[in-house]
């Protein structure tokens, strides 16, 4: 039976995962904070078995992953948080909250992980294409999702000689409790079920990069591409800031 390892698990795209996953066949280490949600998962399948900790714990992290059974060869670091800043006005302790989740959270569990790092293990992480452009209201949360995929995409060369395979997931609008506290209009809205579909069959096809939906993703890829003169009086307009 192979086994993957998915944290940010007790909901959202990590939940779907967790489901998809285990009705494949795979045995799934699910982790995640809430022991109530990680007990209703591994209610719905004898293939999943809940792991729980805070990614902001190092020592919790490393205390967990010390106690398993196994380290899987597929890894997939989903867990995130999102905050938005109003006006441009920075707020220093929001900053921080959002980094220690998305960035140091992600390293966290890097470290301890690493040390099992083998030519059959696959790294995922799930980053954002909030990282691709500046976006309004976003600059704690776009700028930490654009330091999680620097991180994946160095890692990717800095670990290849020991044959490590690491894969930059970038979703768009993704339907979860997160983005349930929108209060903004999400174009091309994907439901998890979407999400884990294309996760999954990106990480079976070996992609270094998966991104979507893609029509939108592509579309900020292409933005990116511009002139920033113009890539900022594109996107004042298309959300309205001008």
């Amino acid at each position: 039976m192979r086994h993957v390892l998915i944290t940010g698990a007790s909901s959202g795209i990590g939940e779907q995962l967790a489901i998809d996953y285990a009705e494949d066949g795979w045995y799934v280490f699910a982790c995640g904070q809430s022991e109530e949600r990680l007990n209703k998962l591994c209610d719905r399948s004898n293939n999943i078995h809940s792991v729980k900790f805070s990614v902001t714990n190092l020592d919790d992290v490393t205390q967990a992953i010390s106690s398993l059974p196994q380290i899987p060869d597929l890894i997939i670091l989903n867990a995130g948080t999102c905050e938005y800043i109003e006006d441009g006005l920075i707020d220093v302790a929001l900053f921080k909250r959002v980094f220690d989740v998305n960035v140091y959270g992600l390293l966290n569990c890097i470290q301890a992980l690493q040390h099992h790092f083998c030519a059959a293990t696959h790294l995922v992480i799930v980053g954002s294409t909030a990282s691709y452009i500046p976006l309004p209201r976003a600059e704690a949360y776009g700028a930490s999702k654009a330091a999680v995929a620097y991180i994946a995409n160095t890692l990717a060369i800095d670990l290849a000689h020991q044959g490590v395979k690491v894969t930059l997931v970038s979703p768009g609008f993704v339907k979860t409790p997160l983005t349930d506290k929108n209060d903004f209009a999400m174009p091309m809205l994907v439901t998890p079920q979407f999400a884990s579909s294309a996760i999954r069959t990106g990480v079976a096809a070996g992609k270094t990069e998966i991104h979507f939906p893609h029509k939108f993703s592509l579309l900020l890829k292409t933005l990116a591409l511009l002139p920033l003169r113009i890539q900022l009086a594109v996107i004042k307009r298309m959300t309205g800031k001008q």
